[in-house]
């Protein structure tokens, strides 16, 4: 029997009503990059099946995006540093080693999960400024963006092992 996906296990201690639906999206998401990266392969990490993005890319975006889309939440452009990243995520996979981006994706999503944690609740509708064309949004916008992109991801981490693996098998 699998266990139940954390939104079904209850309330997360420390998170209000209204956040509870984020943490526990970040929270599922960090369960299923542990168990994947268990089962991930350092050639699994880069194949790119038919073209498409390999693993290691997914992970690094996850990373990324969370820390970008985190910044804007706390009213923050980016830094050279994060535009940066951005720019070489692909690179960043392919050069960097599985389990030490796995580790990563984990250590930031543990970060944003205290950063939510912290969050007042009176600041969530706040609006805040998303990009060069500083797009509107809201502090609840972009921490809701950041839950479902990386859910969105983590599926195409869990779809790339499977068309990976399933090619390998005879």
């Amino acid at each position: 029997m699998t266990q139940s996906e954390t939104w079904l296990l209850g309330p997360l201690e420390g998170y209000t009503d209204i956040l509870m639906p984020v943490a526990h999206s970040l929270t599922q998401a960090r369960r299923e990059l542990v168990a994947l990266q268990a089962k991930t392969s350092q050639v699994d990490f880069l194949a790119k099946p038919g073209g498409i993005g390999s693993i290691g890319f997914h992970v690094a975006h996850i990373s990324g995006s969370l820390n970008r889309l985190f910044s804007y939440a706390k009213g923050n452009q980016l830094t050279q540093i994060q535009i940066d990243y951005l720019h070489s995520e692909n690179d960043i996979a392919i050069n960097t080693e599985k389990d030490k981006l796995f580790e990563n994706a984990l250590q930031r999503i543990d970060t944003c999960l205290d950063e939510l944690r912290k969050t007042p609740v009176d600041q969530l509708t706040q609006t805040r400024d998303v990009g060069r064309s500083r797009l509107p949004s809201t502090v609840m916008g972009l921490f809701f963006h950041a839950a479902e992109h990386t859910t969105m991801h983590v599926g195409q981490v869990r779809t790339t092992l499977k068309l990976v693996t399933d090619s390998q098998t005879p």
